[in-house]
C-alpha cells in the first residue's frame, strides 16, 4: 500500500510526553493527511498518580500504572486523530526509570533504578528497534528531545541517544538489512520551549491575577528547556488544534490535574501558551518562507 506523501516520525519518553510538547504538531498534521507514527519509549510505570481512586496502580503498591496509561495513551491519540502509535520493542520491553530531582533543580536518574529500565538499555539493541520503524515508516520529519531531555529525565535523555544514533544507523546502506532498506531522514528536530514565549506567558499569567500558577518561575532564570530565539527553526501554529491538545492532555488523567493550572489559564492566554509549539533544528536545513525567521512546516524543504 502506498504511503502518504509526508510522514512524521516522533519518538518520546513516556505517555503524555508528546501530547505536551507536540500534541498541536500531531494533531495539524493527522488532520492534514500526512502519516504521523508516535513511538513511546516506555509506558510510564514510575509516574505520580494524580487521580485519588487511582493510587493503588502506582509502582509501590500494585505495580499496574503502566497498563492504565496506555489506555491514557490510547484515548489521547484517538483525540488528537494519530492512528499509528507503537511502544518501542512492544508493550512492556523497556521499563520506565524513575527519576530524582537533583540539588540544581533539574531531574536525574533515581538513586535505585530496575534492570529493566530504559535507563539501562543497551543502546546498540534499543537503536535497532527504531531502525525498524524509521526504514518502515520512511519519515522525512523526526522529533525527539534535545540532549539533555528538556529537563534532565533520564528516560528522555536515553530517547534522544535511541533516536539520533537510529537516526544514523538507518541510513548506513550496508547496516542490517534485516531491518528494512535504509533511509536517511532529512529532518530531525528537537522539541522545545522558547524563552521569549515562557517570560511573555509568565507576564501575561501573573498580569491575569493568578500569582500561583508558574509560582517560583523567575523570567530572568530560566528552566533549562526555555532556549532563546536564535535556537529556534520552527514554531508551529496550532491554535486550530487547541481544543484536540487539551482534551488529549485531559486523557492522561494520571498524569495531568484536569483542575490543575493546565487548563486554569483563559481561552486568549491558553491559545497562546498552548497552541505554539516550538522546535530546534538538529538536522537537515532549514526553509522558512521567505522574509520569516522561523520555519511555520516541519516539512518545509524536507
Amino acid at each position: 500500500m502506498a504511503q502518504p506523501d509526508r510522514r512524521i516520525l516522533l519518538v518520546h519518553a513516556h505517555p503524555d510526553d508528546e501530547t505536551i510538547n507536540n500534541g498541536a504538531t500531531m494533531a495539524r498534521y493527522a488532520s492534514e493527511g500526512a502519516q504521523v507514527t508516535l513511538v513511546t519509549c516506555t509506558a510510564g510505570e514510575m509516574g505520580e498518580v494524580l487521580v485519588p481512586e487511582l493510587e493503588h496502580l502506582a509502582a509501590d503498591r500494585d505495580d499496574r500504572l503502566g497498563e492504565h496509561r496506555v489506555t491514557e495513551l490510547a484515548e489521547a491519540m484517538r483525540l488528537l486523530g494519530v492512528t499509528d502509535h507503537r511502544f518501542l520493542g512492544g508493550f512492556g520491553r523497556f521499563r520506565d526509570s524513575g527519576m530524582k530531582w537533583a540539588e540544581d533543580g533539574s531531574a536525574t536518574a533515581a538513586d535505585d533504578v530496575p534492570a529493566n529500565a530504559f535507563w539501562h538499555a543497551d543502546l546498540t539493541v534499543a537503536a535497532d528497534l527504531l531502525v525498524e520503524v524509521i526504514r518502515e515508516v520512511r519519515p522525512q520529519v523526526l522529533v525527539t528531545y534535545d540532549q539533555f531531555g528538556g529537563y534532565g529525565h533520564p528516560d528522555h535523555v536515553q530517547a534522544h541517544r535511541v533516536a539520533t544514533y537510529a537516526t544514523a544507523l538507518a541510513a548506513v546502506p550496508s547496516y542490517r538489512l534485516d531491518l528494512g532498506e535504509p533511509w536517511d531522514v532529512p529532518k530531525v528536530y528537537w522539541t522545545a520551549m522558547s524563552a521569549t514565549a515562557l517570560r511573555e506567558g509568565i507576564r501575561q499569567v501573573r498580569e491575569s491575577g493568578d500569582l500561583t500558577f508558574m509560582e517560583g518561575m523567575d523570567p530572568d532564570n530560566l528552566p533549562p528547556f526555555a532556549v532563546e530565539d536564535d535556537a529556534i527553526a520552527a514554531i508551529v501554529d496550532g491554535s486550530p488544534w487547541i481544543d484536540a491538545k487539551l482534551d488529549a492532555m485531559r486523557a492522561h488523567a494520571t498524569q495531568i490535574a484536569v483542575d490543575g493550572p493546565f487548563f486554569a489559564l483563559s481561552n486568549d492566554v491558553a491559545q497562546r501558551a498552548w497552541g505554539r509549539e516550538f522546535y530546534r533544528l538538529a538536522k537537515g536545513t532549514a526553509a522558512p518562507a521567505p522574509g520569516e525567521p522561523f520555519e511555520d512546516d516541519l516539512f518545509a524543504g524536507a
